[in-house]
């Protein structure tokens, strides 16, 4: 094999999409830097559970973070409580990314590939639909997101076989299982854990939100396969027709189907989907765990949730990727040497990672978050109830910009948003819903979306492209979304 076809293999990720994303980032820290200077600092009190107790917020004006720190917080961001979650995704990142590379050298993607492309060549639109629902299922009702990584290569690699570009791969894979957190049924994450903060039977008002996943995912399949078959008619309309066309020589589909007849990477295929399926029952433990949990354990029982979730991935992941690089044929030093050179094809996203916790840590150490969230609270007084659900909507939107972290965001609003849907007469069912509309779509939106920054990065899409491809896809859910949301408080949603 050429140093140049090593070169291809695995996850490349495209270096002008990770600097122009990394200058964004670099702006919005120097901007929140600057908000802690002059905006006024306070903070509420909180309970024993974390959630934040209304009516409690205290200014701070003798409170000013040191500019130093704004400087040093890519490095003080390790420092923090929400270091271990940036540690975590990196940890991720990395085997995944040594993963790959061994899978694409023995041929297992090109296998996978073929299978799918022969089964699905005549009900090509019936694959879009079925990936779809998958990704959206398994968000909706386990919370899995980090864990879309692994199916992001492959879906887009799929997608280019059979005549599409890799935005329809990525769409059938990230932006389906962002999609199912705004569509969740029961998400630990956006809905158990706050509907026990809002003082909520759980799984209660399960109906609408059914009613919900089954319009979002009408909506995203047929946007997806409407693009789909624009793209099949007009390649050179895709945002991402010459940065694809790398992609489709690494896996032509003659190529690609003359694998079948290789038993090696037959028993490697097969050994490497056993691992996928021990990552989903990880997930499936994960979120049993969650469930578990009382209102006075649940941030504790989604935390630990999560890390199973995310340690199942960690492990079972790797490890099927170098069993199956084992049987395959790669021995020793070979095949780990191969898991390092795919490590090195993803470090440059680390910095971009490193820059969203830094951006936290600011926000936090700034205690900037509590004069925000006192101020809407003000301003949301004597505001009819639609006016309400529509506010704490968009508040919650602008927030995941700062908070990607759904269980944190839950601890941090929805006391107080329970206690608003009291005073303006919403039911806190309400808040469900508007909880998951607002952090459902936004983990594809914004900059400060480290797995989003990743899935662009691996297909040489730039954010500006990326905004302009997903605008309609924004229009569509936010009609929803408001659609759903004022029909709750006109029905009176319980």
């Amino acid at each position: 094999m050429s140093d140049k076809e090593k070169k291809a293999e695995g996850l490349n990720i495209d270096k002008k999409t990770l600097f122009g994303i990394a200058g964004l980032l670099c702006a919005i820290l120097i901007i929140v830097g600057a908000l802690t200077q002059f905006l006024p600092r306070g903070e509420f009190q909180v309970d024993e559970n974390g959630s934040v107790i209304a009516g409690t917020y205290t200014e701070h004006p003798e409170f000013k973070l040191p500019l130093w720190k704004v400087a040093a917080s890519p490095v003080l961001a390790f420092t923090s409580s929400k270091a271990s979650v940036g540690l975590a995704i990196i940890a991720i990142i990395v085997l995944v990314g040594g993963t790959f590379l061994i899978l694409d050298r023995i041929g297992v993607l090109k296998y996978m590939m073929a299978v799918i492309v022969n089964k699905f060549e005549n009900r090509r639109y019936m694959l879009i639909a079925i990936m779809v629902l998958f990704g959206m299922f398994l968000s909706s009702t386990a919370g899995i997101l980090e864990e879309s990584l692994t199916l992001v290569p492959i879906a887009v690699a799929i997608s280019l076989a059979m005549g599409w570009d890799s935005l329809t791969g990525i769409g059938m894979s990230f932006v389906a299982v962002a999609f199912g957190f705004t569509a969740a049924t029961f998400n630990p994450f956006n809905v158990i854990t706050v509907q026990k903060l809002a003082d909520l039977p759980v799984l209660s008002g399960l109906w609408l939100r059914l009613i919900i996943f089954v319009v979002v995912y009408i909506s995203l399949t047929l946007f997806l396969i409407t693009y789909a078959k624009k793209i099949e008619k007009h390649p050179e309309k895709s945002p991402a027709y010459e940065t694809d066309k790398k992609i489709r020589d690494r896996y032509p589909i003659e190529v690609c189907r003359e694998t079948l007849g290789d038993e090696k990477i037959g028993k490697a295929t097969r050994v490497f989907v056993i691992s996928l399926i021990c990552v989903l029952g990880g997930t499936l433990a994960s979120f049993i765990l969650s469930m578990l949990g009382t209102k006075h354990d649940s941030e504790i029982m989604t935390t630990v949730g999560s890390y199973a979730s995310m340690g199942c991935m960690a492990i079972f992941f790797p490890v099927g990727g170098l069993l199956a690089g084992k049987v395959a044929g790669l021995r020793g030093k070979k095949l780990f040497a191969a898991f390092g050179e795919g490590v090195k094809t993803i470090l440059p996203v680390i910095p971009l990672i490193i820059f969203i916790l830094a951006i936290t840590y600011v926000l936090d150490e700034g205690m900037i978050m509590h004069t925000v969230l006192n101020a809407l609270s003000g301003a949301l007084e004597g505001v009819s109830p639609y006016g309400v659900i529509l506010l704490m909507f968009v508040f919650t939107a602008l927030l995941e910009f700062f908070v990607a972290s759904g269980t944190a965001k839950a601890f941090l609003i929805v006391p107080l948003m329970a206690i608003l849907c009291d005073l303006t007469g919403l039911h806190r069912q309400s808040v469900v819903i508007t909880f998951c509309f607002a952090d459902g779509f936004t983990n594809m939106l914004y900059p400060t979306s480290g797995l989003m920054i990743i899935a662009i990065g691996m297909v040489g899409v730039s954010y500006r492209k990326w905004l302009k491809w997903t605008a309609k896809l924004f229009v569509i859910e936010a009609v929803i979304s408001v659609f759903f949301m004022l029909m709750s408080v006109a029905i009176g949603y319980k």
